[in-house]
């Protein structure tokens, strides 16, 4: 038997995981956590000189944001809107 094309566009189409809202918030939340994470990091360990990130609350919280970000955008996906 021949697998048709679209038979087979069909099986390697991966489909999202959670509703569109819902991924906004929890992207959102962990992207918040992240910027408190880093400012707090910054707080309690961070150095006052020599350290390009850790010297500078704002590279920090910058920086907590944007691993808050990417770590929920590893797990899930949008829905999309078929």
């Amino acid at each position: 038997m021949e697998n048709s094309g679209n038979e087979n566009m069909n099986n390697t189409t991966q489909k999202g995981n959670i509703s569109r809202n819902k991924y906004l918030w929890v992207i959102g939340s962990f992207t918040l956590i992240g910027v408190l994470g880093g400012f707090t990091y910054y707080t309690f360990i961070g150095c006052e000189s020599g350290c390009t990130i850790q010297s500078n609350p704002y590279l920090s919280m910058i920086w907590g944001g944007a691993m808050g970000y990417l770590l929920p955008d590893i797990f899930l996906k949008p829905k999309s809107k078929e």
